[in-house]
């Protein structure tokens, strides 16, 4: 098993337990853990093979799906262990994030070999299953959060891209995007890093306008 295929087991396990952990603090059943688990784990990375017209990767290995559901039933029997569950769902977010970061990037260079696709996909696969977990929980999405998020997940697959256009060895490259993304998002989590936000400024009045 080489480093991505390491990271990207990883990054299944780890949202897996982001999405149990949503279900857990909406108390419910252990179908709803098994489903968000899944969902949370590999909604990324199948939005991504779809773009990239190749078969879905958890089709063609069932261990994906497997990981997620043993990750799930774990957590069904051990989330009340948890003193803030929320917490430990933001850090194991960041985590996940950073692995599908740079497992996105790898895949679409692979199959692209265009630095630009692998950033966009490395991005996309590491967020759509957050997003798709909020939704369905009806949290606030990350995406709506103040602190830097998607940011974290550009980082992650520019610096793969980079390391991997310079011939690093792969898991130099993997290791390196890995704790540059971790690093941006576990900041942006413990010390609120954000981007100044939009602020609305008055329209021109119609007599005004030329």
């Amino acid at each position: 098993m080489n480093a991505i295929q390491l990271l990207d087991y990883a990054g299944v396990a780890v949202f897996a337990a982001t999405g149990a952990l949503a279900a857990s603090r909406r108390q419910l059943d252990i179908i709803g853990f098994l489903f968000l688990a899944n969902v949370t784990a590999i909604g990324g990375g199948t939005l991504r093979d779809v773009i990239l017209n190749i078969p879905v990767f958890w089709v063609g290995n069932h261990s994906y799906v497997l990981i997620g559901s043993c990750v799930a039933v774990v957590v069904y029997f051990t989330a009340h262990r948890v003193e803030s569950r929320y917490k430990l769902l933001l850090w194991l977010d960041a985590i996940g994030l950073a692995a599908f970061s740079v497992m996105g990037a790898a895949k679409a260079l692979a199959i692209t070999g265009s630095p630009t696709i692998g950033i966009v996909m490395g991005m996309l696969t590491a967020t759509f299953g957050g997003i798709l977990r909020d939704v369905l929980v009806c949290d606030q999405s990350v995406l709506l959060r103040p602190e830097i998020y998607v940011t974290a997940a550009m980082v992650g697959a520019a610096v793969y891209t980079l390391a991997d256009m310079a011939n690093l060895p792969s898991l130099v490259s993997a290791l390196i995007a890995f704790v540059a993304a971790f690093a941006v998002r576990g900041g942006a989590i413990r010390y609120g890093w954000s981007f100044p936000p939009y602020r609305a400024r008055p329209g021109r009045r119609p007599e005004d306008i030329p």
